[in-house]
């Protein structure tokens, strides 16, 4: 008797459901660009990561820890809805345009008061569309299925709200140079074979042109002279064993909105002592208010002392998404290690 050789046909694949949230990769601060062509490099954007999640008809934006913002980028929403899918999980970058092009950090923020700036959603990934799980699938061939996804789309106008983020392979080098002359933040460098891990990684790194990075606010100062508001901003972040140790003030990058807002906000979190747990010796904190650290700033700076104060602070504006415990001082790993090389 001849065995059987007809082949069974293969089970029918279910659709995977659809997450509710996917925790975000995020990438590894470094202190040089990696060669060859197993990377690819984008630009480094100056705004908010945020998560558009499509579940028929229905758009949700999600900050990078599930904080629901659907509320807030209505316009982000309405572009999304026109997208030809039925369920898509995108990651990107919602950035605030000047009138000359730039992105404005300040102005985005500004906008979840008046809604008058011009927002502009950088898709990079995608992670989910129409019952497929893309996370396992190699970052190019997770960007090649989201740019053809907002291609397909392109003549809704949703398409000058929603844009992909375009990258280039290799000559990562040269991009950074570039986008240090243009006064950016820096790139993103991302290995083009690799999957999508939720966490930080070494398949994404960080090069940035300038130093700056997010700070827990603890206390200000009164205003001098004609100035409205505050004075400066006391700023601190957390050691690994989360005591909150004072990295020196801010007083300048404000403008009159942020000054009477921000001071506005500050009030209400007013105490009576310091909640910073360590500081240089010699620091003068006379005339302080002093706050519960609830509330998180992102600053532009040239560097540290060897007291580890800031040197030329500048404020670029309040950071709603990130919890100020998870706020600790940056440092770039070096060249060469491990996922990294020097071109």
């Amino acid at each position: 008797m001849r065995a059987d050789k007809r082949r069974k046909a293969p089970p029918k694949m279910r659709p995977i459901v659809m997450p509710q949230f996917i925790e975000p990769q995020l990438a590894t601060l470094v202190t040089d660009v990696p060669a060859g062509r197993s990377w690819l490099h984008e630009i480094k954007l100056d705004g908010y990561r945020i998560f558009c999640r499509i579940d028929n008809g229905k758009v949700s934006i999600l900050t990078r820890k599930g904080q629901d913002w659907t509320d807030r980028f209505g316009a982000v929403v309405r572009a999304a809805t026109d997208l030809p899918v039925r369920g898509a999980i995108i990651d990107g970058e919602l950035v605030a345009v000047e009138n000359d092009g730039r992105h404005s950090f300040q102005r985005l923020q500004n906008s979840f008061a008046d809604g008058a700036a011009r927002l502009i959603y950088y898709a990079f990934d995608l992670l989910y569309v129409d019952g497929r799980d893309l996370r396992a699938a190699p970052l190019i061939e997770r960007k090649k299925s989201l740019q053809s996804l907002l291609s397909d789309g392109a003549e809704t106008g949703g398409m000058a709200v929603i844009r992909y983020s375009e990258h280039r392979i290799g000559g990562g080098r040269e991009l950074f140079t570039k986008a240090c002359e243009m006064g950016l933040e820096g790139i993103v460098s991302k290995r083009i074979d690799d999957p999508y891990r939720s966490g930080r990684t070494r398949s994404w790194l960080k090069i940035k042109c300038s130093q700056n990075q997010e700070f827990v606010i603890g206390g200000f100062t009164d205003p001098a002279g004609a100035r409205l508001g505050f004075g400066a901003l006391l700023l601190g972040v957390h050691e690994h064993n989360g005591a909150l140790r004072y990295s020196g003030r801010v007083g300048t990058g404000f403008d009159e909105r942020s000054l009477r807002d921000l001071l506005v906000r500050l009030k209400k979190l007013e105490r009576k002592s310091t909640p910073f747990e360590r500081a240089a010796k010699g620091v003068n904190f006379k005339g302080v208010h002093w706050v519960e650290p609830q509330l998180v700033c992102e600053v532009v700076f040239t560097g540290w002392t060897a007291d580890g104060l800031l040197r030329h602070p500048s404020f670029k504006g309040l950071r709603e998404d990130k919890p100020p415990a998870e706020v600790i001082r940056e440092v770039a790993a070096r060249a060469g290690s491990p996922h990294t090389s020097s071109e």
